[in-house]
């Protein structure tokens, strides 16, 4: 399956968080805590540069407990600040506030020395489609402005929003790059959600993910859906769901395309339990 997504706002998009990196004191990069490597964009560390910058692992709460301790303590090693957040159920949010005061101690000691005083503390939210970023704007400004969908794409331009702790949050568009070098990385990015369904095969996908989850445990597949897999084919074990989901067709035929999809779905919402894809190690 080849992936490649690249609309021509991705471009204005890099091209406005350069611009826009003078305005604030740090960026918070939200990335997907099921695939934590997966959804860091590799151009944003050459566009952040030097600025202040917190890691915000989001769904941790679709993701393996384990796996977002061993994530944070990877980003840890690396030097840069990471904190677990689920911010649909509001988890991980004052520690975003107090790292950001923490972060940004050199730059407000700087400016209280030239008489600036209680000035807010601004931070830009960067990060690839669908890892969140709306959601967790509402968590920690209390209100539902910012738009918000379950999928990706949804926030088209740039707005100041103040959030908790009188901190002040520039939004920006979630932004993928050109290509994707390994295919793996855009695989994780597709069972996820970052990328539009309407851009993939979906009974394809379907078949990755069942041979992705297989390969962390079989006991994912085997215990959502009550069936024993050893020595199946992915497309069987479809089959043998969509049977059991009821997806049958004219003529007693599975549909495939209905039994895909209620995969996909049901992974993506945590259903078939909480699942890290890849691991520092990988």
């Amino acid at each position: 399956m080849n992936i490649n997504w690249y609309p021509g706002h991705m471009k204005k998009t890099k091209e406005s968080i350069r611009k826009n990196l003078a305005l604030v004191d740090l960026v918070y990069e939200v990335i997907d805590a099921r695939v934590p490597y997966s959804s860091r964009n590799p151009d944003i560390d050459n566009i952040v540069g030097d600025k202040p910058r917190l890691v915000i692992l989001n769904k941790s709460d679709l993701a393996d407990k384990n796996a977002n301790r061993l994530w944070k303590e990877y980003f840890c090693k690396m030097g840069i600040t990471a904190v677990i957040v689920d911010s649909l159920n509001n988890k991980g949010l004052d520690e975003i506030v107090n790292m950001s005061y923490r972060l940004t101690e050199d730059k407000r000691k700087a400016l209280e020395k030239k008489g600036i005083k209680n000035r807010p503390i601004r931070a830009m939210i960067i990060g690839v489609p669908n890892v969140g970023k709306s959601t967790l704007i509402n968590s920690l400004s209390k209100r539902r402005g910012a738009r918000v969908g379950n999928k990706p794409g949804v926030t088209k331009g740039n707005q100041w929003i103040k959030i908790k702790g009188d901190l002040e949050l520039l939004d920006t568009p979630g932004i993928l790059w050109p290509k994707f070098e390994d295919k793996q990385t855009g695989l994780n990015l597709a069972f996820t959600g970052a990328i539009k369904d309407e851009l993939l095969d979906i009974e394809v996908l379907s078949a990755k993910l069942i041979d992705k989850l297989n390969y962390i445990s079989r006991d994912y597949i085997e215990s959502r859906y009550n069936i024993t897999i050893q020595d199946k084919t992915s497309q069987d074990i479809i089959m043998e769901i969509g049977k059991k989901r009821g997806c049958i067709v004219k003529g007693g035929e599975i549909d495939f395309g209905k039994a895909s999809r209620i995969i996909v779905d049901e992974f993506r919402r945590g259903s078939i339990g909480r699942i890290t894809l890849e691991v520092p190690e990988d």
